[in-house]
């Protein structure tokens, strides 16, 4: 059966994903997208398709741990069995769902908060990376685009969990574009740093002043700025896997923030 080639984007319903989401559609691409909300990802997928008539639009609700110490391969499993049946393959993956880890301090948050934060942002994007490799050995090649962070080498404070599973994220990037190479399948990484979302919408007067909003550009990135990223690594980096491409403003240069009074 010949297969129609699709991105999966992951945690696709809000912010980011969204954008990302509209920058392929919007050029002829075919999406699967997930998310961990069943009426969202419906929702969603009524309006992706309303806005994108001409492409092919499905989405799957999916979480991605049964508890903070377990993932749920089994629900990775169920999705990428039910887009075969449907002669789905998913050419480009994209992991942009992530645990942010807000207000994790040492002494006082629970091993097991520290435990999710690594299990979804690590083990549940490899465990994702090794279903959809699979298929793409198998038609070929493809590609995995991570949506990363800066953090990974700027940290910020009570983020411990969340910056040691971007750092760790990039190490597991390097291996698997290692690894992967020779069956033609190329692994990026994408580090945004602060990103224009609903968080800051909401609260505009904490991120007028917040420090890595003042950046050598003296901009923040918008959702479209990191989806323009991931469509170069997608669609323009035939010769490049295992790179990094950083999208913060110039925040990760400076060693500290100039602040105008």
């Amino acid at each position: 059966m010949n297969k129609d080639k699709y991105v999966l984007i992951t945690g696709a319903c809000i912010n980011t994903g969204v954008a990302i989401v509209e920058k392929f559609a919007s050029e002829g691409r075919n999406v699967v997208f997930t998310g961990r909300n069943a009426e969202k990802v419906h929702g969603s997928e009524k309006s992706y398709r309303e806005k994108f008539p001409h492409v092919k639009i499905l989405g799957y609700h999916i979480d991605s741990l049964i508890d903070e110490k377990t993932v749920d391969e089994e629900a990775v499993k169920i999705m990428f069995e039910d887009m075969d049946s449907k002669g789905i393959f998913v050419e480009t993956l994209v992991l942009n769902a992530a645990d942010q880890g807000l207000d994790m301090e040492i002494f006082k948050n629970p091993l097991t908060d520290f435990m999710r934060v690594i299990n979804t942002n690590m083990v549940w994007n490899y465990c994702l990376s090794e279903h959809g490799a699979k298929r793409m050995k198998e038609n070929g090649g493809g590609n995995i685009i991570f949506v990363n962070s800066n953090t990974a080498y700027r940290a910020i404070p009570n983020r411990i969990a969340y910056s040691a599973s971007k750092g760790g994220q990039l190490g597991m990037m390097r291996a698997m574009a290692l690894d992967l190479g020779k069956y033609n399948i190329r692994v990026n990484a994408v580090l945004p740093g602060m990103i224009v979302t609903e968080r800051w919408e909401k609260n505009p007067d904490f991120y007028a002043n917040v420090p890595s909003r003042f950046t050598p550009l003296g901009d923040v990135a918008l959702g479209s700025d990191v989806a323009d990223a991931v469509w170069y690594f997608a669609v323009h980096a035939r010769n490049t896997t295992g790179a990094e491409l950083v999208v913060d403003g110039g925040n990760t240069i400076q060693l500290y923030p100039i602040i105008n009074e």
